[in-house]
């Protein structure tokens, strides 16, 4: 099974949930979206198959603090991708894509074991 994490390298989450996959010998490619910008079309699928644009942002961040309250309350699809182009940080992390397609967002020991079978 194919596995792609999105992140940032910085990370802490995101390195575990590396060192982790790396622990089961489970390969994976890492993307960081503050190098690598995600398509705004893949943005949307993610949200979709994750049951909305909330489940995707990280409202425990400093930068989605920092923002104005006229931009914490996207209106459309397209406001919410512009958002995420602005500033990918506020995506949660990591998400994680399986060849099949699924996503998940974040990192727990238990929810990793569960979906990887190990």
């Amino acid at each position: 099974m194919s596995v792609r994490l999105y992140g940032l390298a910085n990370c802490d989450t995101c390195r575990k949930a590396r060192s982790w996959l790396a622990r089961f010998s489970i390969e994976h490619e890492f993307t960081d979206y503050r190098d690598e910008r995600i398509d705004p079309a893949v943005l949307t699928q993610w949200a979709e198959q994750l049951g909305g644009w909330d489940a995707l942002i990280n409202r425990a961040s400093t930068t989605w603090r920092n923002l104005p309250p006229n931009r914490k309350q996207p209106g459309s699809d397209a406001e919410w991708r512009l958002l995420l182009k602005e500033y990918p940080q506020l995506i949660k992390r990591p998400v994680t894509v399986t060849g099949d397609g699924v996503v998940s967002v974040g990192f727990k020991d238990a929810l990793y074991k569960k979906r990887f079978g190990v």
